[in-house]
């Protein structure tokens, strides 16, 4: 028998083995949470985690309980201003009004970088200020490139020099960047002569090229960035909820007789459902669209936010080296032009020219013109620049603000603005993409410093956490998903550098294709490596709600294509209203909104056509006259879908009726379905002038033409 005090003894030592264990259990979970990059112990397992269901999110809003934290606007500073609200255990909410990085967010240049100009307008004006901001940057840079590494890159970017004395004067400058960015320095920058600075970029002009300047910095997919910090945010906690637009303020009377912003009306705007969702701050971090809720707290303030607006084009791939970018530092107007590879194409910009705030802005011709004259100051005669070659445009609103509390309020900040309204409502606005992290945590300090009740568990440790995707990623996954699941090699890369380690999910969505290699994969349209299961994705994990959110913030393509966006619209639409349940009517309206917003993305290219005079010879004109009647084998005096099916089949091709409808589309100016003699003058006249390029019908009738001489024994 034990005696007590052995039983005593031998209890106390279980109790304590119990409480050792639950402390390494604990110590455990705190040593697997900073291996997995968490800043919360208590988070879900980010390598497991899913998203909830959009109605879930919603469920709970509007309901008593009263949030610490409301976040109004979906982009890059709201999202992240949510995680790191989140992530230091306060109950947060974000609402967007459309998709996240439905605006500004996802219409940058896709650079992540500290800013060469900034730097030279500090070392020249002896700006503190500016230098702290790209010294800020370039850490915010190195940040990002390690925190999202599926989503980011390091980018080589070539600045050509054309006169013997910009070469060390350019040089010091991108040496003193290097110098800047310190240990957080992605590679040292060089000097390259002539040839090898063509052997890196043949493209470049070489009449009077010196050589060229390299240097690094990062690029990254905006949109799918934005998107996985918003995800990030809700596996730390807070709550999302998109297409949910801000009515209103919520205000409340303090005993002193102060009203104070205390919540919001929103509403869900797929449902018309109404909420007042209550929280003890609110967070006004809705870029170019700053002043509208500012107004709501006091509709006499002053405005702050004078937007610019910015255009990119996209052009074929062929116009730069797949891993090198180009930086003309001295547009004809003092603009800097960036033109750079990205996803398998080429974008350029930007412009910057004050504009109006507008839903959705859109390129202007004359913006699109100024790039393409630009480009072609830098590259090879050889290089054709054509306007046909334009694939898509689009212009984003960049918030340029003016500081509230500043003496000058007429003078536009570089940096970041913070404005807290005496009602406590709290503005964040300015900034640039690359900084996004430091404003909000800027932001969030500032909430807890002047909301007396707002109270953080933890202190900010965004710096370093790793964002959704990125925990199981390494390079070679791409190869696994392959092997595993018989994808094809372009679409596994495409997979792991948008999804990361969710790619795996993706790919058991895939279908099969029927054919032998590859096995799954269904792509939406053939020469873009997207593929059908990603808008099951999509709707399923990533709350895209609409075909806009799919063919714009999820895929990409609407900025890549607007063509290849079109010909996929109507299989997206089947897809999402296979797993929306979407009616027939719901399937029309997404069908002519989307059609609309492509249309915004630089669609009316076919418009441009009616724009070049037709400048034709007689004798051209009736040699394109005996195209046209060898092709209307009607003789009715237009080409339509019976026609071409006639001109196809004889030259051994095989198309689909919708395949059909887009070549007469690409010609029908007047949308008639039918292409009449006036426009195919037009086309041939667009094509000679470079207005449009690579018709698919010019191509065809070409070939056809071809194989008629032939059998009449003549030349072509």
């Amino acid at each position: 028998m034990f005696s007590l005090r052995t039983s005593c003894a031998l209890a106390g030592a279980a109790v304590a083995g119990v409480a050792a264990i639950s402390d390494s259990r604990n110590i455990f979970s705190q040593l697997q949470a900073q291996n997995l990059g968490q800043v919360n112990p208590d988070a879900p397992d980010p390598r497991t985690w899913r998203m909830r269901p959009r109605s879930e999110e919603l469920s709970s809003l509007g309901k008593d309980d009263q949030y610490d934290v409301i976040v109004i606007g979906g982009g890059a500073t709201g999202s992240g201003v949510a995680l790191d609200s989140a992530s230091r255990g306060l109950k947060t909410v974000l609402l967007e009004r459309e998709d996240f990085a439905s605006g500004t967010s996802a219409r940058s240049t896709k650079l992540i970088h500290g800013g060469v100009r900034y730097l030279q307008k500090a070392i020249m004006k002896l700006d503190r200020e500016q230098y702290n901001l790209v010294k800020e940057a370039l850490h915010e840079r190195a940040n990002l490139l390690k925190i999202a590494p599926h989503l980011s890159s390091p980018l080589p970017i070539m600045l050509p020099v054309y006169r013997w004395w910009q070469v060390p004067y350019y040089y010091a400058g991108i040496k003193m960047y290097d110098l800047v960015a310190g240990r957080q320095c992605i590679k040292r920058s060089y000097f390259l002569g002539k040839s090898k600075a063509l052997e890196r970029f043949p493209m470049l002009k070489k009449d009077k090229l010196c050589g060229a300047i390299v240097y690094y910095d990062g690029q990254h997919n905006d949109a799918r960035m934005c998107l996985a910090i918003a995800l990030s945010a809700a596996r730390e906690g807070a709550r999302l909820a998109n297409h949910t637009e801000v009515t209103g303020l919520v205000k409340e009377k303090l005993e002193d007789g102060t009203e104070v912003v205390r919540g919001v009306h929103a509403v869900d705007r797929m449902t018309g459902k109404e909420f007042v969702i209550r929280a003890k701050c609110v967070i006004n971090a809705t870029g170019p669209f700053t002043d509208t809720i500012r107004k709501m707290d006091l509709q006499e303030r002053a405005p702050i936010c004078q937007p610019s607006a910015g255009v990119h084009i996209v052009l074929p791939a062929y116009y730069s080296p797949a891993s090198t970018g180009l930086l003309d530092p001295s547009t004809s107007d003092g603009r800097v032009i960036f033109f750079l590879p990205w996803e398998g194409r080429t974008i350029a910009g930007t412009t910057d020219s004050p504009t109006d705030i507008t839903n959705r802005p859109q390129p202007t011709e004359e913006d699109i013109q100024f790039i393409l004259d630009e480009i072609r100051h830098y590259l090879s005669p050889d290089v054709n620049v054509r306007r046909g070659d334009v694939l898509a445009a689009w212009s984003g609103l960049r918030p340029l603000v003016s500081d509230p509390s500043s003496k000058n309020t007429a003078s536009l900040s570089r940096n970041h603005v913070i404005d807290v309204s005496s009602s406590q409502l709290i503005t964040i606005a300015g900034g640039k993409w690359t900084t996004y992290r430091a404003m909000a945590k800027d932001t969030v300090d500032r909430a807890i410093s002047v909301i007396p009740d707002l109270e953080a568990q933890r202190a900010s440790a965004t710096d370093g956490m790793l964002l959704h995707g990125a925990h199981g990623y390494t390079p070679l996954l791409s190869i696994r998903l392959a092997q595993d699941y018989g994808l094809d090699g372009e679409v596994s890369e495409h997979l792991c550098q948008s999804y990361g380690d969710r790619a795996m999910e993706v790919a058991k969505l895939a279908s099969l294709t029927g054919c032998r290699w590859p096995v799954v994969g269904r792509r939406l349209v053939s020469e873009f490596p997207y593929i059908e299961a990603e808008v099951r994705y999509a709707v399923r994990h990533e709350m895209a709600l609409t075909a806009i959110d799919v063919l714009a913030n999820r895929l990409r393509l609407s900025y890549l294509n607007v063509q290849a966006a079109q010909e996929a619209l109507p299989r997206v639409v089947e897809l999402m209203g296979e797993e929306l349940k979407w009616t027939k009517e719901q399937k029309k309206t997404q069908l002519e909104t989307a059609e609309a917003f492509i249309m915004s993305m630089g669609g009316k290219v076919r418009d441009e056509i009616r724009k070049v005079p037709i400048n034709f010879t007689l004798s051209e004109i009736r040699s394109y006259e005996e195209i046209f009647k060898r092709v209307d084998s009607d003789g009715d005096g237009h080409i339509s879908i019976l026609d071409l099916r006639k001109v196809l089949t004889e030259i051994g091709e095989e198309v689909t009726d919708s395949q059909l409808r887009d070549l007469i589309a690409e010609v029908d100016t007047n949308r008639n379905s039918l292409i009449e003699f006036d426009e195919f003058l037009e086309m041939m006249s667009a094509l000679k002038t470079g207005a449009v390029a690579n018709s698919r019908l010019a191509l065809i009738v070409k070939q056809y033409r071809r194989i008629e001489v032939e059998r009449s024994g003549g030349s072509f």
